[in-house]
């Protein structure tokens, strides 16, 4: 085994690199800690320094015709497409560039609008997440906002936080081929991990969004057919799979390449300290950002979740000295290729605390709103 000593604040810390045929548990392992999340620090350290931040929040009037315009687009290439095979070289080209970007921008959308971003009151924005639902095919948008919320809130919790892999999928899926059907099927774990893992209360709101999908799916199929529809379910897959915008799931959370920092050597549960915790929040500057309500700008958006898309770079631009430093992405494809086929990046490298320590009484308040 090779010792390690990096110098961190006039302190030297010693690690210890396992040999390659270590015990599994010892090769895999996420990023333990029990250290808070950074953005509420940072969030009242930018306060503190530029109250005027305060007043880019709330939410964007404009946002909804541009929307309005995405889910008119969907369905004039859904009518379109009607009497064309899926298995057509026409169908599956323009699945993935119009209708895999189009829906890849309604899943922000309603990222959006799980934050109120869109309405002034919360449950017009809950109706029209049901709107900008009708391409993605199937009903997500009202249980997007409670798992998305809890991501926010307790980011990196072991019980919460269902944008967290699991060991199981970390510990199945970290080679080259499970990183490939990763990368290539991620829709579907991102859509069913949260069942698996956090149960969220059933509301009207999850009925309406389940009835009015139904509904729309079960209409245009008597008038357009069953082509149509499978344009807005490829739409949905390839969305999610490997396209350049989807490299903003991968690119969000996960520590890469050069941000990967050695493992101290694990002990009471705890394999990252306050001084070497890993960045954990990625931001990208690139051009995809518009098409994607500027979701790039991630460290950003975790730090005020209620400032709008259009708000976001002049945030960057006001609180630059605290965004400048921090790591940043430079390509979605580059960190979809490298994610893959990089071996030092796997579904282990996520920053995970011990949440159940820290929020067993609201673990228990979640039980009994659920129940």
């Amino acid at each position: 085994m090779e010792s390690i000593k990096h110098r961190v604040s006039n302190q030297t810390y010693t690690f210890v690199t396992p040999a390659a045929d270590a015990p599994i548990e010892v090769l895999n392992e996420f990023y333990w800690t029990k250290e808070a999340e950074p953005h509420v620090l940072r969030r009242k350290q930018i306060l503190a320094k530029y109250p005027e931040v305060a007043k880019l929040t709330g939410y964007e009037t404009k946002t909804k015709w541009y929307v309005l315009g995405v889910v008119l687009l969907q369905f004039l290439v859904a009518y379109y497409l009607r009497d064309t095979s899926p298995l057509a070289w026409k169908f599956m080209a323009l699945a993935y560039i119009i209708g895999a970007t189009s829906n890849q921008a309604l899943f922000l959308a309603i990222h959006e609008l799980s934050h109120n971003l869109l309405f002034k009151k919360p449950l017009h924005n809950k109706i029209f997440a049901i709107f900008a639902n009708l391409p993605i095919g199937v009903p997500y948008s009202a249980s997007f906002q409670p798992y998305h919320q809890l991501h926010h809130k307790f980011m990196g919790d072991h019980y919460l936080d269902t944008d967290l892999p699991t060991k199981f999928e970390a510990m199945f899926l970290s080679n080259l081929l499970g990183k490939v059907l990763f990368a290539t099927f991620q829709i579907f774990f991102y859509a069913l991990r949260p069942m698996f893992i956090t149960q969220i209360q059933f509301t009207y709101i999850h009925l309406l969004n389940i009835v009015v999908q139904i509904a729309t799916d079960y209409v245009m199929v008597q008038s357009w057919g069953w082509n149509a529809l499978a344009y807005f379910i490829m739409s949905s897959f390839l969305a999610g799979s490997l396209h350049p915008c989807a490299g903003h799931f991968i690119a969000e959370h996960y520590v890469l390449n050069e941000n990967n920092k050695p493992r101290q050597e694990r002990k009471d549960g705890i394999t990252i300290s306050k001084e070497l915790l890993p960045a954990e929040t990625y931001s990208y500057y690139g051009s995809l950002n518009l098409l994607t309500w500027n979701v790039g700008y991630h460290n950003e958006h975790h730090d005020f979740p209620y400032i709008a898309w259009t708000k976001l770079p002049q945030l960057r631009e006001i609180a630059s000295e605290f965004y400048d430093p921090l790591p940043q992405v430079t390509s979605w494809c580059g960190v979809i290729w490298c994610f893959m086929f990089n071996d030092v990046n796997t579904l282990w490298n996520r920053v995970r605390r011990t949440g159940k320590e820290r929020h067993g009484s609201r673990i228990r308040n979640l039980d009994q709103n659920q129940s």
